[in-house]
């Protein structure tokens, strides 16, 4: 605790003597007194320092951790120990009656030393010569409890003598009392006794009734062997003779108590799990929380608000673990997570094993017990089992995946066999299907483009299964995801989305032996800018980063938030050969999405501590909040907290590129790689697929008004997803399924172009002005207008008599296709 109290070590013996002789003793106690007295200053004088009870006004009870959802939901607890500190205002008289009948009668009437008690112990010392536990005060179980050693000694009960008294003339009863009722021990954890009335009737403390209260008052004596859960029997003897003792105190009649003993117990554990399953984001605060005030931090009762959103959460988890699923049905069953020889085995002990086995959301464990041509039987535990039917096992018999098949290899038409340790999942209709965990691991973190706020967050099919948390600390290559950034670099240095990029073989110069390809291995010729961004030409992309210029790309990218880890310095840059995470990468699109201003991505909105008090709230810098989308009202703009008081966020990139880039995207979805989200019947949802060699990884980067999300799949060990599971598919249907449910009721949110674009009708096949009627509309910054092909010059012939030429008249232009289809 702390420091010596040398005002307790400089008292004279005499005062302690003359403050208990002076109590009224009987001439036999006085001596007894004496003794102590002689002992109490032998242990002042041995033991070189005493604690300052002083301190017992400042203790602070140990309280876990708590993190909530943006609403006030529960998503994790952390801490050894269950507490609910109370004041004694908040403690029914019923309960301290319970706990004065049984621990301290005179509580009220004793100076901290119960001499009668005392002497009954020293007497029965004498009398067998063994130390007898009796005779200690609530005063002196707490100053015990606090300050010292649990070791029966008499030399250390001679110091808990010394402390008792004045611990009784530092605090006053009610305070040693409330002091007392929070800190004893109730087992399981739970510290308190309005912890207990929480874990045992799962109550609050003023709804006890008399029996529950004499219950929970029989504990703390022997918190083991009294324990209603584990020891019913003892406990309910305790509990009656508690009633018997608060019966002849007075404290309850004859009726009340008839009444308490008739009274059957109904104690049971409650371990009341979160509101809200959020178990990555629950460990990334927890981290935080220790590395800024921490380890012992823990345990002392801060309460940790978050920017989750409870729906979108949901929807999040759901969504990835829908898409992993889906992925592992697509490639086979890979056969039982364990085998276990099952002969001889009973229920019990088979029931061990199954609570051994690793708890993972809605994937129920079962041990195969029959296989026969009809199907299968399964033991889920506590004596039930479930019947496969034949058709319900036909995917994993046609589907066997020989590649990742985690059992022994089997022959016939038997993807299961007795003893297979398999996982079972309730369908929408109710029946049970074999579902294993999947391999494939996944991500998905979506977050507000106006201040960075983590709205949403999985890092994993399931924390219980795997703590690792993908969207914050993996890092993967995001390939073409990456592309978007060095086409923002080339539209603020010349280039516009009608300047054509050569699709053809790279030339490298010095002794660079790379040999870059399309997916398809095609070479497109002179492109469009925006097509080779919808269709993720590689080859296109590598001749533009290279006309750019590499440094200075890079240099440029940096404004999103990225460091050298992300940006290789080579023309594989392009690729999306550097590494990030997706929150990162996220982190990037925001600059899009807000129209330009660098956020921060942020998941900690408010910290309290023990007492209520605010220690920390977010003010993120945010992006101007009515300057650039428009949704029809103002959620998007005041969504999370407040922007009263919050600094605007620097704005890095410029507002033009920002709405182009926004229209690239959109391409992608309309007529490019990305036209699976074209199920969302959305026009303002935009993104970019990104897949990477051999198919290793599937991501898909996109957003809306309100959202910017990033999906991504692909195994921990890098191995290939397979062919058809590139980010047009397996991750991108991850990120539909989760933003249909995102999007839902909002309105569609337009866009208008901010002021320095100019329409430009143009033939994109060739990248000039046209006034044919088959010539498109593209709005271009205007200092570009007269260079459309940009810095470097791609050209294409003109056919004869096209009528093509640059027009001045801009009245004469129609509105722009491209902008008129997206919003």
């Amino acid at each position: 605790m702390n420091k010596t109290n040398n005002g307790v070590q400089s008292r004279s013996a005499s005062h302690w003597f003359l403050q208990l002789v002076g109590s009224g003793l009987g001439a036999p106690l006085q001596i007894l007194t004496l003794g102590l007295v002689g002992a109490g200053i032998f242990v002042a004088v041995t033991l070189p320092e005493l604690p300052d009870v002083q301190t017992l006004r400042d203790v602070q009870l140990q309280e876990p951790l708590r993190v909530y959802s943006a609403d006030g939901r529960l998503i994790g607890e952390f801490g050894i120990e269950r507490r609910r500190p109370v004041s004694i205002r908040q403690i029914p008289p019923l309960v301290i009656d319970a706990f004065l009948a049984t621990e301290d009668s005179r509580f009220f009437e004793h100076r901290g030393i119960d001499t009668q008690g005392l002497g009954r112990a020293v007497l029965s010392y004498l009398s067998t010569g063994e130390k007898a536990q009796g005779g200690s005060t609530i005063s002196m179980q707490l100053t015990r409890n606090v300050f010292l050693s649990p070791e029966k000694t008499f030399q250390r009960k001679l110091a808990e003598v010394l402390l008792t008294l004045h611990v009784e003339q530092t605090l006053t009863k009610e305070e040693i009392l409330e002091l007392y009722l929070n800190q004893i021990f109730f087992g399981h954890r739970a510290y308190g006794v309005s912890a207990a009335a929480a874990f045992y009737y799962d109550k609050p403390l003023d709804r006890l009734t008399i029996a529950e209260a004499a219950m929970l008052a029989g504990i703390p004596k022997a918190p083991s062997t009294n324990n209603p859960v584990t020891n019913p029997e003892r406990a309910l003897e305790r509990r009656d003779y508690i009633l018997g003792r608060m019966l002849e105190l007075g404290y309850i009649d004859a009726g009340q108590h008839a009444a308490a003993i008739a009274t059957p117990d109904t104690a049971q554990a409650h371990r009341p799990g979160p509101d809200l399953e959020a178990g990555y984001i629950a460990e990334m605060v927890r981290a935080e929380i220790v590395r800024f005030y921490g380890e012992e931090a823990i345990n002392r009762g801060y309460r940790v608000t978050t920017t989750l959103e409870p729906r979108l959460q949901v929807a999040a988890q759901e969504a990835v673990r829908r898409a992993l699923r889906q992925y592992d049905r697509r490639h086979g069953y890979r056969g039982p997570e364990a085998t276990l020889d099952l002969a001889g085995l009973s229920e019990a002990e088979l029931d061990a094993y199954l609570d051994e086995v690793t708890r993972v959301p809605d994937l129920v464990p079962g041990l195969v017990t029959r296989v026969s041509s009809a199907g299968a039987e399964i033991y889920i535990g506590g004596g039930e089992r479930v019947e496969l039917p034949r058709k319900a096992l036909s995917w994993a018999r046609t589907q066997r995946n020989l590649a990742r098949w985690q059992g022994e290899r089997r022959r016939g038409p038997h993807a299961v066999a007795v003893g297979d340790l398999v996982r079972l999942r309730r369908s929408s209709k109710g029946d049970w299907v074999l579902t294993p965990i999947p391999a494939v691991s996944g991500a998905l973190v979506s977050l507000d483009p106006h201040d960075g706020a983590v709205r949403a967050l999985v890092g994993g099919y399931a924390f219980s299964d795997s703590k690792f948390n993908r969207a914050v600390d993996m890092r993967r290559q995001p390939g073409s995801s990456f592309k978007p950034f060095v086409y923002a670099a080339a539209l603020e240095r010349g280039w516009t989305p009608v300047s054509l990029l050569r699709d053809q073989a790279v030339k490298l110069t010095g002794n660079q032996r790379w040999n870059p390809k399309n997916a398809d291995h095609k070479e497109l010729g002179p492109i469009s800018m925006r097509k080779a961004l919808a269709l993720s030409r590689n080859l296109a992309s590598i001749n533009l980063l290279q006309s750019v210029g590499l440094e200075e790309a890079q240099t440029y990218i940096r404004r999103f938030g990225f460091d050298t880890q992300a940006l290789p310095l080579g023309l594989s840059m392009v690729l999306g050969t550097g590494e990030l995470s997706p929150v990162k990468l996220a982190e990037g699109y925001a600059v899009f999405a807000n129209g330009g201003y660098h956020v921060t991505p942020y998941f900690i909105q408010r910290i309290e501590d023990g007492d209520g008090q605010v220690v920390f709230e977010a003010r993120p810098a945010r992006a101007c909040p009515d300057c650039w989308y428009k949704t029809g009202d103002t959620s998007a703009a005041t969504r999370g907290l407040a922007a009263q008081g919050q600094g605007l966020a620097e704005r890095v990139i410029d507002p033009r590129t920002a709405y182009q880039m926004t229209s690239l995207l959109r391409e992608v979805i309309e007529r490019g790689t990305g036209t699976r989200a074209k199920k969302l019947d959305r026009p303002d949802v935009v993104g970019k697929t990104g897949t990477t060699n051999d198919i290793r990884d599937s991501w898909f980067a996109g957003y809306q008004a309100e959202f910017v999300t990033i999906a991504w799949m692909g195994f921990d060990d890098f191995g290939k997803l397979g062919r058809g599971e590139e980010g047009g598919k397996a991750a991108l249907g991850l990120w539909v399924d989760f933003m249909e449910q995102a999007l839902k009721d909002r309105p569609v949110a337009t866009l208008e172009p901010p002021p320095g674009l100019v329409e430009v009708r143009v033939d994109p096949a060739r990248g000039v002005e046209t006034k044919a009627k088959s010539g498109v509309v593209e709005l271009v910054q205007e200092e570009y207008r007269d260079a459309l092909l940009g810095p470097e010059p791609v050209r294409v012939a003109s056919p004869a008599g096209d009528g093509a030429r640059r027009s001045s008249d801009s009245g004469q232009r129609s509105a722009p296709r491209v902008m008129d289809d997206l919003f």
